[in-house]
């Protein structure tokens, strides 16, 4: 029997909700597909790339087109020599491009938003931290601990936000009221107020990456403190689900639109086999996750 992790996160949460199967292969057995995903790639690129830039401009008091130029270097940095795979849209020099378009459309400085200052004296950029939640560890008997890592903590329209970018590939109503009552969205509102930070809700702001343009779109989405305790009381019953099916080595299969939706999940070939073992070795590399570091490590 493989350890229940002592940290949990937002990624073991969405997969122990969507599949009990799809949690054990990827967060107790450590199964990754092989090989690099683009958009994960592109995507920590970006973030990088975001990060430098508001530390350069809020923090080392550089002008707004050298913090840009600070976060370009971050983002070839992080992006490396990986070629993206033909036809895909997440290209070094397009991710490049978007990072420029991202502060085309919300300057720094300028936009609206400024990272709060934290009783450390920086400023709230990769918000994150470790807090315990009311549900003990199976085997330790401490209490399970959640991790989280927002981009920022903003003041914004006469209020304090969580703030998060993301990328994709569309925009629209959909990729607006999908974060309405999305888990990660409220756990960042937890843990703010876990820290002391009374927050209104996220601030999310999405820039698509097509061929041969970009858009973007922000939407704002609250998290009254009775959401918020409604979140914290769902998340120890998955927890104690999860945590049955690790003691009893049975684990839940959705068997339903789980499989497809999105494009697929990644064992859905795994899980139309008898024998899932062949076809676990041939596509899959087995690499544990560390939400505290945010690294993988070989196994």
């Amino acid at each position: 029997m493989t350890d229940f992790p002592k940290v949990v996160d937002s990624t073991l949460l969405a997969a122990a909700r969507a599949c009990g199967q799809k949690a054990n292969l990827s967060s107790f057995e450590h199964y990754k597909p092989t090989g690099i995903s683009v958009h994960l790639h592109a995507g920590r690129a970006y973030a990088s790339g975001l990060e430098r830039a508001r530390r350069s401009f809020y923090e080392g008091g550089f002008s707004a087109p050298d913090s840009i130029a600070h976060g370009s270097a971050a983002l070839m940095e992080e992006y490396g020599d990986y070629v993206a795979p033909e036809g895909s849209a997440k290209t070094l020099d397009r991710m490049l491009g978007a990072l420029e378009f991202h502060f085309d459309r919300y300057p720094l400085g300028a936009d609206g938003t400024e990272p709060i200052l934290m009783p450390s004296g920086k400023r709230a950029i990769e918000f994150s931290g470790a807090e315990p939640l009311p549900i003990m560890h199976p085997t330790s008997g401490e209490p399970l601990v959640y991790s989280w890592r927002a981009d920022q903590v903003v003041s914004f329209a006469d209020g304090v936000w969580v703030h998060d970018d993301k990328t994709s590939t569309s925009l629209g109503s959909y990729w607006s009221t999908q974060w309405d009552l999305r888990s990660q969205f409220t756990a960042y509102c937890w843990g703010a107020g876990m820290q002391g930070i009374k927050v209104t809700g996220v601030l999310v702001r999405g820039v698509s990456i097509l061929k041969t343009r970009y858009d973007t779109l922000q939407h704002t989405t609250y998290r009254p403190a009775w959401m918020i305790e409604r979140w914290l009381q769902q998340t120890v019953r998955d927890l104690e689900r999860l945590i049955l099916q690790w003691k009893t080595g049975r684990w839940d299969f959705n068997l339903d639109d789980a499989c497809t939706a999105y494009g697929g999940c990644q064992f859905r070939q795994v899980c139309m086999a008898e024998d899932p073992k062949p076809w676990l070795e041939m596509g899959f590399e087995r690499r544990k996750w560390d939400p505290l570091t945010r690294t993988e490590t070989p196994l």
